[in-house]
């Protein structure tokens, strides 16, 4: 069994230690729903986050982007199900083997304990990377053909959706309509300084790119009142889904 939540926006917890995200998830789990867990804060501290966030009522994206022989994935799928985090990331360039063997233990761990399973994404190019650093990697294609080309192979491999800037979400949208969910990294409430990240949006260009979540980390951890601009963020999804919507009639 696998659900949505209707929230689309995901704070990213990018902090160093549990008292910190212990803080930030205290400060906001009024507004948001769903928190980041990426590399940083799950090296940090491991598992107790995920605990600590489910216990105080938010939902889990782990971002750890599994990347390794599919046995070893698995395993770590398997024991992410059991944690209960609301979704999770696999390096789609881990390859077909691996992203189907992920989901199959998935869904079996799900099923088995009655659990919800997990929304699995499949990560594309990362929003630090341009043309010529994959050209660096040996990898010929634009950045836009290699978002559709490993999309392309999430899917065949059935996962639920993809992580993608907001540049080739319309591509993707245009590529393979509604289907793939699109979490979008990168969010800036203005473009001004993209930090390491290259490929950057608004939330209302991530939006309107056909973006089901939007990932906002800086903005909102370094704002003078977090809240509030978590909720201004989220008015910000509000209006655009009503605009969308009219849009198409």
């Amino acid at each position: 069994m696998m659900r949505k939540i209707d929230d689309r926006l995901i704070v990213a917890l990018d902090v160093e230690n549990l008292s910190d995200a212990e803080r930030v998830v205290e400060v906001l789990i009024s507004g948001v729903k769903i928190f980041k867990v990426g590399a940083q804060l799950f090296t940090a501290c491991g598992p107790e986050v995920i605990h600590c966030i489910k216990k105080k009522g938010g939902e889990v994206f782990l971002d750890l982007k599994y990347h390794d022989i599919p046995h070893t994935v698995a395993k770590a799928v398997e024991i992410a199900v059991r944690a209960r985090v609301f979704m999770l990331t696999l390096h789609i360039q881990g390859g077909f083997l691996m992203l189907k063997r992920a989901l199959d233990i998935a869904k079996a761990v799900a099923k088995k304990e009655g659990l919800n399973r997990p929304l699995l994404l499949g990560v594309t190019v990362l929003t630090s990377l341009e043309h010529d650093d994959l050209l660096q990697l040996g990898i010929g294609r634009s950045v836009d053909m290699q978002v559709l080309h490993l999309t392309r192979l999430a899917m065949k491999a059935g996962l639920d959706g993809v992580v993608s800037s907001s540049e080739e979400a319309k591509l993707i949208r245009q590529n393979f309509g509604e289907k793939p969910l699109i979490v979008t990294p990168g969010i800036r409430l203005k473009k001004l300084s993209a930090d390491d990240q290259k490929r950057i949006a608004t939330p209302e260009e991530a939006l309107r790119a056909g973006a089901d979540y939007i990932v906002v980390g800086r903005p909102v951890l370094k704002a003078n009142n977090p809240l509030k601009e978590a909720e201004k963020i989220k008015a910000i999804i509000k209006e655009q889904e009503e605009l969308l919507k009219e849009e198409r009639g």
